[in-house]
């Protein structure tokens, strides 16, 4: 009994009018939210970066990047159309050289799998380049609170040149996290999600399947993208397969020399690869090869008939990915991409239409069509800007500005954003 003699109501539950009231609020938050969410998505996947909003420059941003009249770097390098956003990328790009670092775990004896590449040569050289780059690069801190990501160093290359099967692979790979994972505290702040690990070898990624959170957490870093073998766009990278040293230099300029439509040699070691060659083979226009280019024929021949064409066609092989892919853009020939499926290097940044031809499976039979209806100029442009990002595709030791290793640097930092903690 209260003093003035009055009972103390109970509280009163909320009326039905006002919980569909609050109902109706909560959901029109959410439809609005998801329509930004959309209308963003959107504006991301406009072919042209012109119409991109200026993003105001930080007073820490180095001014030596900026823009001339005609979206060139002060510093030479051309930052425009063969990106999806020029200016975000330019703004990012000096974040990341200004502050990112990656600690490198040292555990592991460098004599057999671990901390070091097994070589620089050959189509996994990639993997060997980065294993030797972040090393010796900028980037590395030997102080863990420091470091915006950890790197795993465990070489799947290394094991298959070892002669490590693919079932003794997968036992490695989990002993070693496992073993990090007891010794440091970095992985449970986690569960790995800042935790990365680099293969260039298509069964590296298999050897991931004993440690589901690698595979469901960590970033992952390979050569064989595929949508349909478990890798995930937005976490992991596409790591560019390139096959290096390169035999002869740089195509460019030289589209008066590119008198052949197509061209393609390789072994017939998938589906799509064994149609290209049935349908094509014979055909006067595209030099199809059903089978790879002997020595026998010629210093060279493989690589000088690049230098002669206008596209060369890239068919997946055993893997979506192809080092074909980066050979046509070393040496100038336009990239035919003809596999499903395949999350190209540096999707996320470059615009590969504006300097390849991207298409389905299916589109095979009509392949030689498709590149007739492709104009001159048309051409010209997708060859000019060919040759802008040769740059991304090339492996450097040590490694300069805007290569490969600085890209696949990239992608990492972008991806540290979303980590939370």
């Amino acid at each position: 009994m209260s003093a003035g003699g009055k009972q103390p109501q109970p509280p009163q539950s909320p009326s039905p009018s006002s919980l569909f009231t609050l109902r109706g609020s909560l959901l029109t938050l959410a439809l609005l939210t998801l329509a930004s969410f959309t209308l963003v998505s959107l504006k991301s996947l406009r072919p042209s970066a012109a119409a991109a909003a200026p993003v105001k420059l930080s007073p820490s941003f180095d001014s030596s990047l900026k823009l001339s009249s005609d979206g060139a770097a002060a510093g030479g390098e051309d930052l425009s159309d063969i990106y999806h956003l020029p200016e975000v990328f330019r703004l990012n790009y000096a974040a990341m050289e200004r502050d990112f670092r990656v600690f490198i775990y040292p555990d592991g004896d460098p004599n057999t799998f671990y901390q070091t590449p097994r070589k620089l040569t050959g189509k996994y050289a990639s993997e060997g380049y980065f294993f030797q780059n972040i090393r010796e690069g900028r980037f590395r801190t030997d102080d863990p609170d420091r470091a915006h990501l950890f790197f795993i160093p465990i070489s799947c290359h290394k094991m298959r040149g070892k002669g490590t099967s693919y079932e003794n692979m997968t036992v490695i790979v989990q002993n070693y996290v496992d073993s990090l994972i007891v010794k440091y505290p970095y992985w449970n702040r986690t569960l790995g999600a800042d935790h990365f690990f680099v293969t260039c070898h298509d069964v590296g990624v298999r050897a991931t399947e004993g440690v589901p959170l690698l595979i469901k957490n960590s970033i992952r870093v390979v050569c064989s993208p595929s949508y349909d073998v478990g890798f995930i766009p937005h976490k992991d990278v596409a790591l560019p397969q390139i096959l290096q040293p390169f035999a002869l230099p740089a195509g460019g300029n030289d589209v008066e020399n590119r008198t052949r439509l197509g061209f393609w040699a390789g072994h017939r070691n998938s589906k799509i690869r064994v149609i290209l060659a049935r349908v094509w083979e014979n055909d006067t226009e595209l030099d199809i090869s059903n089978n790879r280019i002997s020595r026998a024929t010629g210093h060279l021949v493989y690589q000088k008939r690049f230098y002669r064409t206008k596209f060369c066609i890239c068919p997946g092989g055993s893997q979506v990915n192809s080092a074909r892919i980066a050979d046509a853009i070393h040496y100038g020939c336009i990239p035919v991409i003809l596999s499903n499926y395949y999350d190209l290097p540096f999707n996320d940044i470059l615009d590969w239409r504006k300097f390849s031809v991207i298409l389905k499976e299916s589109e095979v039979y009509n392949l030689k069509q498709i590149l007739k209806n492709i104009s001159d100029a048309e051409f010209l442009q997708l060859h000019e800007n060919l040759v802008k990002v040769q740059k991304h595709f090339q492996w450097n030791s040590p490694p300069v500005r805007y290569d490969a290793f600085h890209m696949v640097m990239y992608e990492l930092w972008l991806r540290h954003h979303v980590i939370k903690y």
